[in-house]
């Protein structure tokens, strides 16, 4: 998939769990590790705003666009 989500490296920079950015965004740390790996379909825009508070950051460091190569089809 070309959207690339960088929360691990949010968590990293902030010194929080996974389960503490659960808790404090309100939704399941099972919910939140299918987004952090990279298996979401799609993501509410009110969750990635709530993520965007909590870590105090701007949706466009959690989320990335990559371009894909042509043998990853």
């Amino acid at each position: 998939m070309p959207i690339t989500v960088d929360i691990d490296i949010m968590l990293a920079r902030r010194k929080m769990s996974v389960g503490e950015l659960a808790d404090r965004v309100g939704i399941t740390p099972a919910n939140l590790a299918v987004l952090k790996n990279g298996r979401a379909k799609a993501v509410r825009f009110a969750t990635l705003a709530a993520l965007c508070d909590v870590l105090d950051c701007q949706p466009g460091d959690l989320l990335r666009w990559e371009a894909e190569d042509a043998t990853d089809e």
